[in-house]
């Protein structure tokens, strides 16, 4: 009985095991199959499979028009700080405070000094009304005022920063320190967002700036909402971006749409006017 080659039983018995397991289409057609999870939602333009009658889509964010980072501008202990994340505030509110003892006691001092200088003035100009006093001492006397009332302002300043507040009405997105804390000048407190304001964030391809405009309207499909919105092309970026060839484009979202927040994502449909392409 003949015998068979090694690399031939190998094939033999892949071939027996893979018609043993329902069939074998090899590591080709397997790759072949397996769904690419990374791979981003393809374009699609109007009239074609897929479209939803509203242009071509792109990806968009939510994001607040108005933000920004609330840090110390004096060292010191905290000794207010009661919004928590997400609670809500008013322009002007005072959102944390930082110990300020010593530098009310330094005004109330600096204070004291300009009263003091502000007598040796009034008693000066009486002198010198009786020729009983030298020019040079009046001047004198009114320059130690003008510094007097400069450190008192400049007390006040230090008393002022003691307390953080609100530049905006909005919500506290980030506590970054905890009451009782100790920090130092330049120390980042609160982050902070205008939700009430709010704006769609996009890239999209630059060549779409033949026909792409402000006051152009679109919609977003909002992921975490299941639903869509309009908006309006409010201002497109200042550059484009030679390496993606991408700019970036902004649109108005109208006031008092229900249910947004900061960092929502969804799909942007952008159709360009008729005649354009």
């Amino acid at each position: 009985m003949p015998t068979l080659p090694m690399p031939k039983l190998r094939s033999i018995a892949t071939f027996v095991l893979a018609a043993a397991l329902g069939g074998w289409a090899g590591p080709a057609a397997a790759q072949d199959a397996a769904p690419d999870l990374y791979a981003p939602p393809p374009l699609t333009r109007p009239g074609e499979p897929g479209d939803l009658g509203a242009g071509p889509e792109i990806r968009a964010q939510i994001s607040p028009r108005r933000h920004t980072v609330l840090s110390a501008e004096i060292p010191g202990k905290i000794v207010r700080l009661d919004l928590r994340e997400g609670e809500r505030f008013g322009a002007g509110d005072v959102l944390a405070a930082i110990d300020c003892a010593a530098h009310e006691a330094r005004r109330d001092r600096a204070a004291a000094q300009e009263d003091a200088a502000r007598r040796r003035l009034d008693t000066a100009g009486r002198l010198d009304r009786l020729s009983s006093i030298s020019r040079l001492e009046v001047d004198e006397a009114r320059a130690a005022l003008a510094a007097a009332e400069a450190e008192t302002a400049l007390a006040q300043v230090f008393v002022a920063r003691c307390e953080i507040r609100a530049p905006f009405a909005g919500r506290v997105a980030e506590r970054r320190v905890q009451e009782h804390q100790y920090v130092a000048e330049g120390d980042q407190l609160l982050a902070i967002l205008d939700d009430a304001a709010l704006e769609v964030e996009m890239l999209v391809p630059s060549r779409w700036l033949v026909w792409l405009e402000p006051g152009q309207v679109f919609t977003v499909a909002i992921d975490e909402l299941g639903r869509t919105i309009e908006a309006e092309v409010a201002r497109l970026g200042a550059r484009v971006d030679p390496v993606s060839q991408s700019i970036k484009v902004f649109g108005r979202i109208p006031q008092g749409t229900p249910g947004l927040v900061a960092g929502m994502s969804g799909v942007a449909r952008l159709a360009p006017p008729p005649g354009d392409g």
